[in-house]
């Protein structure tokens, strides 16, 4: 072997052979058990970036161990392809999206393969590709028979520049998250998935500990997230009765305006309702009303979320119109609130000012009533300032409420729901939250709807026979809409139905349909006659998913809804896809930064600055290499090339090598915690390899030719046993939690030892069972260390010939702890004199305690910190330590 460590040449070769051997295909093999682990698949932006690396890590190594274990592992990967991202590069550099897409994906492969990563790419998947988004059109087309998908006319957000639907959480400020514009409501039509038939199935997975599909191996925050998302309320819906007719004469909405609430107890605190800018009351209202109606434009301009209507000034204007209290009887006055959302709830609200804090503010800027309708003991209401115990749901019980007064909460609503039952006005009812979702986008660079638009027979779905409607991959975008809608190859088509001329549906769907169940297609990536068969069968559910944070809600939730209706179609027999999920920490950098001459933001390479310190050793501030300016420290943030912050793996890789990257992301900081960038660490990880290479380069002959007897071993060799035993019955433990940082110190104190260990210093008669001892040691190293850095592994592991013993490394046999090398004849025991560490002694395991407390007495510890003083008392910890007080 090479005495220099070249991890270049090193990873050429290791490499090399993984090639040429086809280690990494997998195939459903019903002999071993299964365990499916998979990374999220990325979107093709160009590179990877530190977060891949991180993420492909840790699934790498859970992948190689649990091979090593007898597992049948398959790790696959795949390509998020489609998406507006590629639009945008395509409009700045006028090629095809496909183009961009597809060099995209060449180079992100080549940087996987130099990580040597244990993926099985005979199953690689790409999603702009026909082969795969056939069957989204295909499960469509089974939605829109089973009635889980329709068509149908919404109030939308509309990008008037990017010329598209945008969600609510792509809509930041009241405008478009990639284009910036000013978001426009519109009433267009659209397909829609009901996901909110699946609420209460999808809410109990997350929320309910006792449900056998429970999801209790997910991170606590993502069930949360997920449970919050989903917004399970029990309450009660009721109706505002009213007399106000359309311009049809009818009555509008059948003279009723629903609202929904979890506080009907404080329904005699109602002085107004608020409606949303297109309730059709406040709709009619605007229709004589040049100031309502200039309002309500205004509210169509402004943000859509609900986090971002919390944090904006509650604004309103009244209709003129009013709606009678279905208790009460009193007419109530109807504003229009740009805090309400129309696609939530009914797009009304109740106000109750004495009891919502929203309400209260409201009511004190415009004057309206407020009304003390809740009464904690002991305290005073005053409808000046704002109380937290106004909204007290455990203590407030009612008053000035008539047939309530003297209620708590669960009685009060209780009686509210009978009587509004009783008139026919309301009900208890529990509402969700969730919304259904809305797939389609009028973009070019996704699935294209499988729908023809006939003028005879309506929005007609394509015949199975004829998927996949194929995207034409020559269009570039130029800015004007989707281009979908000038190319005539791509309209004309004839009516399936009539046979007359019609037109294709140009709305392709939301790029979430796309990862919604691509690890499914993994498992059958080459079965042309079906969307599942047999392999999804072997490996779903997944064992172990692993992701960014970012992800917590709609990926895994779409997710979660697309796995059901399959089930329901009868395509897969589970109801969860991810039995264990894991979301990896951010890798994070310093930030620097200085305003420019045009009140820009200028970022600069943490490479090319001097940090300045202040004298507690933080860093304050930072001076340019190049001229010694001075510049802003940012602090600490996720790596960005906006930000100039990142860290370019290739670069990384081409310096150190793979195994030193894959080193060092696992062992800066717990695979679930935010890892910070340290290029001394990098560098220290580096030197532990070429370490580990310089060891075995130095021990190889004598470990090439060692056996595996260890009789008569001494003391010297017992301990060395004891030690490696020790690391590896805790890299085993830390392998079985996934907390790979602990893994990768472990090797380093694996390697610590067998360095302190010379085998000159035993006696002959011990020469065989020493060199025993540093082969089985640097096996169990190299086994334990192989995941994380396989390439120099399974380098060294055929360098001493090892495989002849234990066969090829990646399927070599995980080490086994010896129960009996950790079977000490002699314990070291601290020594304490009144409590303070004073030095060791060693003795016999099983030394009595008169044995004990003579080796304290006689130790150095004691004879150089007791004294003259004759011992007080002796304590003595067992295994652990001896006490001695003077």
């Amino acid at each position: 072997m090479e005495e220099k460590f070249s991890p270049s040449a090193i990873e050429q070769q290791a490499q090399s052979w993984w090639q040429q051997g086809d280690v990494y295909r997998v195939t459903e093999d019903q002999s071993k058990p299964k365990f499916y682990a998979c990374s999220m698949l990325p979107y093709p932006s160009g590179k990877l970036h530190m977060g891949h690396v991180r993420n492909y890590t840790i699934n790498d190594m859970l992948t190689r161990q649990l091979r090593m274990k007898g597992y049948n592992v398959l790790m696959p990967m795949g390509w998020d392809a489609f998406g507006l991202p590629a639009e945008n590069a395509a409009m700045k550099s006028k090629v095809p999206p496909a183009k961009w897409t597809y060099d995209n994906i060449a180079y992100m492969k080549k940087q996987m393969l130099a990580m040597g990563l244990a993926i099985d790419w005979s199953r690689e998947i790409t999603t702009c590709s026909p082969d795969y988004y056939r069957w989204n059109q295909w499960l469509f087309l089974k939605m829109l028979e089973a009635g889980v998908a329709e068509r149908r006319t919404q109030v939308v957000n509309w990008d008037p520049v990017d010329q598209t639907v945008l969600a609510n959480e792509q809509v930041i400020e009241g405008r478009g998250w990639r284009s910036g514009a000013l978001v426009e409501k519109r009433e267009i039509p659209g397909y829609y998935l009901n996901i909110t038939k699946y609420a209460e199935e999808l809410n109990t997975c997350v929320a309910d500990p006792e449900n056998p599909n429970y999801l209790k191996d997910w991170p606590a925050p993502v069930r949360l997230m997920q449970e919050n998302w989903i917004g399970k309320s029990q309450g009660v819906r009721f109706a505002f009765t009213h007399g106000i007719k359309g311009a049809d004469g009818r009555l509008i909405q059948d003279g009723r305006m629903y609202v929904f609430t979890t506080r009907a107890d404080t329904i005699m605190g109602v002085t107004f309702c608020a409606v949303a800018p297109e309730h059709p009351l406040a709709q009619h209202a605007a229709q004589g009303n040049p100031e309502l109606a200039a309002f309500i434009e205004e509210c169509q301009k402004g943000g859509t979320t609900e986090a971002e209507l919390a944090l904006k000034e509650k604004e309103g204007k009244p209709t003129g119109l009013h709606v009678v209290h279905p208790v009460t009887g009193e007419q109530v006055p109807v504003w229009v609130g740009n805090y309400v959302l129309m696609s939530y709830g009914d797009g009304a609200v109740m106000g109750v000012p004495g009891h919502d804090e929203r309400d209260f503010a409201f009511a004190l800027k415009y004057d309206l009533p407020i009304k003390q309708v809740i009464a904690v003991e002991g305290e005073t209401f005053s409808n000046t300032a704002w109380q937290e115990w106004y909204a007290d749901k455990q203590r407030g019980v009612c008053v000035n409420s008539g047939i309530l007064d003297g209620l708590g909460l669960e009685a009060a609503v209780d009686k509210v729901a009978e009587l509004l039952q009783a008139k026919g006005l309301g009900e208890k009812k529990t509402t969700f939250r969730l919304r259904d979702w809305g797939i389609s986008r009028q973009r070019y660079w996704g699935t294209p709807i499988p729908i023809i638009h006939c003028e005879s027979c309506g929005p007609v779905p394509v015949p199975e026979k004829d998927l996949p409607v194929v995207l034409p991959e020559d269009l570039v975008p130029d800015g004007s809409g989707n281009p979908l809608n000038k190319s005539e190859a791509f309209l004309k088509v004839n009516c399936p139905c009539c046979g007359k001329p019609a037109r294709r549906e140009t709305d392709t769907m939301d790029t979430f349909v796309d990862s919604s169940w691509y690890y499914m297609r993994y498992c059958d990536a080459h079965d042309d006659t079906q969307m599942v068969g047999a392999g999804t069968k072997y490996w779903m559910p997944m064992d172990q998913y692993i992701g960014g944070i970012e992800h917590a809600i709609l990926h895994l939730l779409y997710s979660r809804f697309w796995t059901r209706v399959m089930r329901d179609l009868g395509l897969v027999s589970f109801d969860e896809p991810f039995t264990r999920l894991l979301t990896q920490g951010m890798v994070l950098n310093h930030i620097y930064r200085r305003k420019t001459v045009a009140g820009g933001i200028e970022y600069f390479w943490p490479k090319d600055v001097d940090n300045v310190y202040d004298e507690g050793g933080k860093i304050v501030g930072a001076k340019l290499k190049s001229d010694g300016s001075e510049i802003e420290y940012g602090g600490i943030g996720t790596m960005s090339k906006s930000k100039n912050n990142g860290v370019d793996p290739q670069d990384l890789i081409e310096r150190y090598g793979a195994d030193t990257a894959r080193f060092y992301t696992m062992f800066t900081s717990p695979p679930d915690a935010t890892l910070e960038w340290n290029d001394a660490a990098v560098e220290g990880s580096f030197r532990f390899l070429r370490r580990v290479w310089a060891y075995v380069y130095r021990q190889a002959g004598v470990i090439s030719q060692a056996g595996s007897d260890f009789a008569g071993a001494g003391a010297v060799v017992k301990a060395l046993r004891y030690e490696v035993h020790s690391v590896l019955q805790q890299i085993d433990f830390d392998y079985g939690r996934m907390q790979y940082n602990t893994v990768a110190s472990g090797a380093m104190k694996l390697l610590n030892a067998l360095e302190g260990f010379n085998p000159d210093q035993v006696a002959v008669a011990e020469q065989p069972a020493a060199t025993a001892a540093m082969r089985e040691g640097t096996s169990i190293l190299l086994r334990t260390l192989y995941p994380v850095c396989p390439h120099v592994c399974c380098v060294l592991w055929q360098e001493l010939g090892l495989d002849k013993q234990w066969g090829s490394l990646l399927d070599a046999p995980w080490p086994q702890v010896d129960a009996a090398a950790l079977v000490q004849d002699e314990v070291e025991l601290m020594v304490q004199v009144s409590g303070k560490l004073r030095g060791k002694i060693t003795v016999s395991k099983d030394a009595d305690r008169a044995t004990i407390e003579a080796a304290a007495l006689a130790s150095e510890a004691f004879q150089k910190f007791g004294g003259d003083a004759a011992p007080k008392k002796i304590i003595i910890v067992p295994g652990r330590l001896v006490n001695v007080v003077v």
